[in-house]
């Protein structure tokens, strides 16, 4: 049933993305964003794809590390994701998912028959991780590898080679999955080539900071969560009152039917009871009121 309604912002968890060639910062910044987001090390988890590179940082704080070795395929990357869902994590960052990419091309590559029919078998599979990442309850961090180039630069009057990032490596597309995309280039300067948030498109070159984290928090934080809808399907007075509520948020359905047929079902036993209203007749004689017999 399609239903019109009136547009609201609702509180969410970002999906965001950080792409740049090896050595430009893509972990470090990560985990400072991460950190922005929640203020606590100890709630941040990194899958990490990266041979121990997430380690390396681990003088910043108690973060934790689920290292996946040699397997990079979608459905490793789905069962670490529930790992740190089911741990509590309230960000995760993984770290990267070109390796994903990677395993998925080998194994198209390696298929017999039509090339073409053959992706029939590979993009169910990335589709079901993207969605895993989108549909998490956590805060999502995911940093992508740029292929590399080199383009001369002048300094000192001298050309000097400068290593710079190109494609990302990952399915065509993927930036528009992400609520944000930052790209990184070996200074460690930061430009944002997507933002949904509009909190940093067109904005100067700049240097992630935890900072950075604590500003997209606020942006997810502005805006309506499931416990306030909650909030208002239990102080609702009447069923018309409550239909409305339910009816203005229809992707949380699934989440919010239970308890309005809860209220709905309180609400009609309410409707429902007959109301007693007996006032008495008095009749006064001098300073005293007594109630008149009813005929």
């Amino acid at each position: 049933m399609l239903n019109l309604r009136v547009s609201s912002k609702k509180q969410a968890k970002i999906k965001l993305a950080l792409q740049g060639c090896a050595g430009s910062g893509k972990t470090y910044s990560a985990l400072l964003l991460a950190y922005g987001l929640c203020n606590d090390w100890t709630k941040i988890a990194i899958i990490d794809s990266e041979n121990g590179s997430a380690d390396l940082y681990a003088h910043l704080g108690a973060y934790n590390v689920l290292s996946l070795s040699d397997n990079f395929t979608p459905e490793t990357y789905i069962q670490a994701i529930e790992i740190c869902e089911g741990a509590g994590m309230e960000v995760i960052i993984i770290d990267s998912i070109s390796q994903c990419w990677d395993t998925l091309l080998e194994y198209h590559a390696g298929l017999q028959g039509n090339s073409f029919t053959n992706w029939q078998k590979v993009t169910p599979r990335i589709n079901a991780f993207m969605q895993k990442v989108l549909q998490s309850g956590s805060h999502v961090i995911c940093t992508m590898r740029c292929k590399q180039d080199y383009v001369l630069s002048e300094k000192n009057g001298k050309m000097i080679p400068e290593k710079v990032g190109l494609k990302a490596v990952m399915r065509d597309g993927i930036d528009y999955e992400f609520t944000i995309v930052f790209d990184i280039n070996m200074k460690h300067q930061t430009i944002a080539s997507k933002d949904r948030t509009n909190l940093f498109i067109g904005k100067p070159d700049f240097t992630i900071t935890s900072a950075t984290g604590q500003i997209i928090l606020d942006w997810c934080n502005d805006g309506v969560n499931l416990e306030m809808i909650r909030s208002k399907i239990n102080s609702s007075k009447t069923i018309e009152e409550l239909t409305a509520i339910y009816h203005a948020y229809p992707e949380w359905y699934q989440q919010l039917t239970s308890e309005f047929m809860q209220k709905k079902a309180a609400l009609q036993v309410q409707k429902n009871q007959p109301t007693i209203n007996y006032t008495p007749n008095y009749i006064r004689y001098g300073n005293n009121a007594v109630a008149a017999s009813q005929s």
